[in-house]
């Protein structure tokens, strides 16, 4: 019987590698991701895995790290070790990746950063777009609705990632032009969750705002849901999001939402890159893509990211 089993198991194989003899080997794209729980990382995978579906000879694999830095910077190894043919990263960390992402580089695996960036250059492309602009923006218009005076939330991502750090700086020097508007500042980790959790302490602790600025629109989600909570109505507060999702449209038109910054998930971007790559063609070491500010004024023409 076992060698009834071996000899079907040898047949297969010489069958499946007579197959494969004609075909091009498909090569494969991996997504080491740093949370598909995160609306907006999940969508980016999701864009290249759709992407990526045009183009049957390519494969795409990818992971969850689920906010876990070393589960992150493990699966990348497992991607290495795997010999993947490119590899797009999306960190949390800005220093703690360094060492692994280097590692992949130099080991001829093309390595495309998208969105948050590392603080290094050992890698071959970086897709992101300004947000120290989306910063600038966002302090602006509320500034201007609020005619300069009042008290501001600044609803902050995840500290350790580049994005926060320039949206924050881009806000903060902005909207330090304005004298008679204070800053209270918040942590939410671009989650909706803890966005929710951090308001109701804002709301118990007996804190008025006039304005926030929620560096991600799932937060801005939380916030809402806890304001209707307590019969506070949304419109009362100057409301700015970014990334500009269906929720965030939705909310805007509703004028639950003052505005949003839309801020493109780049993972068509990042196929664009990846495919010229793999063609042996050079690439920029940086790419930028616009931001735009939506408001009620133009949220019904434009088409949100996710």
């Amino acid at each position: 019987m076992r060698s009834i089993k071996t000899a079907i198991v040898v047949l297969l194989l010489f069958l499946g590698a007579m197959l494969n003899a004609s075909a091009q080997p498909l090569r494969t794209v991996a997504f080491a991701q740093d949370m598909m729980a995160n609306d907006f990382r999940r969508a980016q995978v999701f864009e290249v895995r759709d992407a990526l579906a045009e183009h049957p000879d390519l494969a795409f694999i990818y992971s969850d790290a689920k906010g876990q830095t070393s589960l992150l910077i493990r699966q990348i190894e497992q991607f290495i070790a795997a010999g993947v043919d490119l590899l797009i990263v999306g960190t949390n960390h800005a220093d703690a990746v360094v060492p692994v992402v280097a590692k992949a580089h130099r080991m001829g695996i093309p390595v495309i950063i998208l969105d948050r960036g590392i603080n290094s250059l050992d890698y071959t492309t970086f897709i992101n777009s300004d947000n120290i602009r989306i910063g600038t923006m966002g302090a602006d218009y509320i500034a201007k609705r609020l005619n300069g005076k009042g008290t501001v939330l600044l609803f902050e991502g995840l500290q350790e990632a580049d994005v926060t750090q320039l949206r924050s700086k881009g806000f903060l020097d902005e909207i330090a032009k304005y004298k008679e508007i204070k800053v209270i500042r918040r942590t939410g980790n671009y989650l909706r969750k803890d966005a929710i959790i951090e308001t109701e302490k804002l709301i118990k602790e007996g804190i008025r705002i006039n304005a926030i600025f929620s560096e991600s629109d799932s937060m801005l989600s939380g916030v809402r849901s806890v304001l209707h909570r307590y019969n506070i109505d949304p419109a009362s507060i100057v409301t700015v999001g970014c990334d500009y999702t269906s929720e965030a449209r939705k909310a805007i038109l509703e004028g639950e939402q003052s505005a949003s910054i839309l801020f493109p998930l780049g993972g068509k971007a990042s196929v664009d890159v990846a495919l010229k790559i793999l063609a042996k063609e050079k690439v920029p070491k940086h790419i930028s893509i616009p931001v735009k500010l939506i408001t009620m004024d133009n949220a019904d023409r434009i088409d949100p990211i996710f």
